[in-house]
């Protein structure tokens, strides 16, 4: 295969060794929903018949997740696929996009565009910092443990008011 022939987009690449901006993406969302979960590197590996080292490579990027692991992993974690795929930046435009390789010549002249679909709101430094604190997947954890719904928006509202009210103290 040439270049040209194994180039997708970004830094992916067909047969390349080399984990992407992707699949580092994809590894960090596994890593947040497994310890928004309290669920052990070790846990996660027994419940998909893998080693934990397996796990903490997918976290980090190094390996690549396949589609059908991928598929039991949102199965474990009790999430959509698209999950993984949250708050992801768009790729960069290469110089010479697949389209207009020649390997793929007619098929984007014969197929309509998929459809967009809304930006969400990125999430900024201090939004991952806070979410990585121990204080906060403590909160998140007893939050989600409350099995009644209207207890647990009773609690979302109380939490809101309070912090309502702390903001406009400091404001005056």
């Amino acid at each position: 295969m040439t270049p040209s022939e194994n180039h997708l987009a970004g830094n992916v690449t067909i047969g390349s060794s080399h984990a992407s901006v992707i699949d580092a993406h994809v590894g960090k969302r596994i890593r947040l929903r497994r310890t928004l979960l309290g669920l052990s590197q070790e846990k996660l590996g027994e419940a998909l018949g893998v080693t934990f080292q397996q796990i903490q490579k997918y976290e980090r990027g190094a390996n690549r997740v396949g589609a059908s692991r991928l598929y039991d992993i949102a199965t474990v974690l009790d999430v959509p696929i698209s999950f993984f795929f949250d708050d992801m930046l768009p790729l960069q435009p290469q110089a010479e996009s697949a389209v207009s390789s020649p390997v793929f010549d007619g098929f984007a002249d014969t197929r309509k565009p998929f459809p967009t679909t809304p930006q969400r709101p990125s999430v900024t430094n201090e939004d991952q910092a806070l979410m990585s604190k121990k204080e906060t997947l403590e909160l998140v954890r007893a939050y989600y443990r409350i099995r009644q719904p209207a207890l647990r928006q009773k609690v979302l509202e109380l939490v809101l008011s309070m912090s309502a009210d702390d903001a406009d103290k400091t404001s005056q």
